[in-house]
């Protein structure tokens, strides 16, 4: 796994937060690099992200799986501090 890209993925997790977690350019931006990345699981935690803000729930719920993890039941703001948490470990 590309550290940079990781650092890259953070970054824009944290455009999207800070514009409120909605559909849009920084949105897009996430699902690339996630799907540049398939398979490795902090990427396909990424993507799970991406597709619970979109409301698609199964698709969703099958990128946690893909990543080892369960859907979040608190805000995208409180599942974004614990995953950037963990990812950050990483970088």
């Amino acid at each position: 796994m590309a550290n940079n890209d990781l650092v890259r993925l953070i970054e824009a997790i944290d455009r999207l937060a800070a514009g409120g977690f909605v559909m849009g350019a920084d949105w897009q931006a996430v699902h690339d690099i996630c799907q540049r990345h398939e398979g490795e699981w902090p990427f396909d935690w990424g993507h799970a992200l991406c597709h619970r803000i979109e409301g698609d729930d199964w698709n969703a719920d099958y990128w946690y799986r893909r990543a080892g993890k369960t859907r979040g039941t608190g805000t995208m703001a409180d599942e974004w501090s614990a995953m950037r948490a963990i990812l950050s470990q990483k970088d």
